[in-house]
């Protein structure tokens, strides 16, 4: 810990390429986020989330947002939109990025801490997006319209003609791919070449990993706990006032693990005891694909926490990235 600390006081003047970032990733309830705040009060470092549904205000409880009152250490990246409204990685990107400079230039230790993986390397790694992908634009909208007036093959030709590498890529039927990569096409990037140097996982800055695994069964019964605590939070309650606000097609987007599955108890087409089973079924399998993305990464340092305090998390943690 103190070796880390002298390092980063050392760097300066302050750069990305010096600036010394530690990332806390793992799959969803493996103790991420008491882990991050307990390294931020060690460190004196502040928490960078990496949580695609973290950015949208008012879901608070189904995206296990920390309350304030409950916050051991200062938050960014959380609350950036409302639901509903155009995000991307790339937006992500700028705002996590700027919440880097911004600890790291007042001599904190920025503190990456989340489970979704693009969003991660979005931060961390070498990534660049397109304009278009930034926003809602034109051109996007002209593309999807004319597969839906011609079809996705159509689209698929379109692109073939301009760039037979990317198309070869993409699947005829994946129209939000062949999409972006017609996209990224005006913008003068490739995107079979993109696709290619995803798998290169150059740092964007000097960056500590450290990943949380624990047991399989212990992670399943700590998702069903950590549910039926939603539950009790009032996450049904969150859902009803979303949905007041005529926020539907946000909550039940594919993403909204804990949103889409209550909508229809609200609705009154099923019932809370069926919909909690599918959240905590869709929670587990999100859990897997988690671990599977980071594995892939050899530079995540892994601590099993299985039976860990945190206290003893941390000081393995600390180990790991010292």
């Amino acid at each position: 810990m103190d070796r880390l600390l002298a390092r980063h006081a050392r760097l300066h003047p302050l750069t990305d390429a010096n600036t010394h970032v530690v990332a806390v990733v793992g799959p969803t309830a493996s103790g991420k986020t008491a882990l991050a705040e307990e390294l931020a009060v060690r460190l004196g470092g502040e928490v960078v989330s990496a949580d695609s549904m973290q950015v949208y205000r008012g879901m608070d409880i189904g995206t296990a947002k920390p309350p304030l009152p409950d916050r051991r250490a200062p938050y960014h990246c959380l609350d950036l939109v409302e639901p509903g409204e155009p995000f991307s990685a790339a937006l992500y990107q700028h705002h996590a990025r700027a919440a880097i400079a911004d600890i790291a230039a007042r001599g904190r230790v920025p503190i990456v801490c989340g489970g979704t993986g693009l969003y991660v390397r979005a931060a961390l790694d070498e990534m660049e997006f397109p304009e278009g992908q930034q926003v809602s634009n034109p051109e996007r909208e002209r593309y999807e319209r004319y597969a839906a007036e011609h079809g996705a093959e159509a689209l698929h030709l379109m692109l073939a003609a301009r760039d037979p590498a990317s198309a070869d890529a993409i699947h005829p039927t994946n129209v939000r791919r062949v999409v972006r990569a017609l996209e990224m096409l005006d913008q003068g990037v490739f995107y079979a070449e993109q696709k290619e140097g995803f798998s290169a996982r150059t740092s964007h800055y000097p960056t500590s990993y450290v990943g949380l695994t624990t047991e399989r069964p212990v992670l399943y019964r700590r998702i069903d706990e950590r549910v039926d605590a939603m539950i009790e939070g009032g996450l049904l309650g969150e859902v009803e006032t979303l949905l007041e606000r005529g926020l539907r097609a946000a909550l039940t987007s594919r993403q909204a693990i804990g949103y889409k599955e209550l909508v229809p108890v609200v609705d009154g087409s099923t019932s809370l005891a069926v919909a909690v089973a599918a959240i905590k079924q869709a929670t587990r399998r999100y859990a897997k694909r988690q671990l599977t993305w980071f594995r892939a990464d050899e530079r995540v340092s892994w601590v099993d926490v299985t039976d860990s305090s945190l206290a003893k998390a941390a000081d393995a943690a600390l180990s790991a990235i010292d």
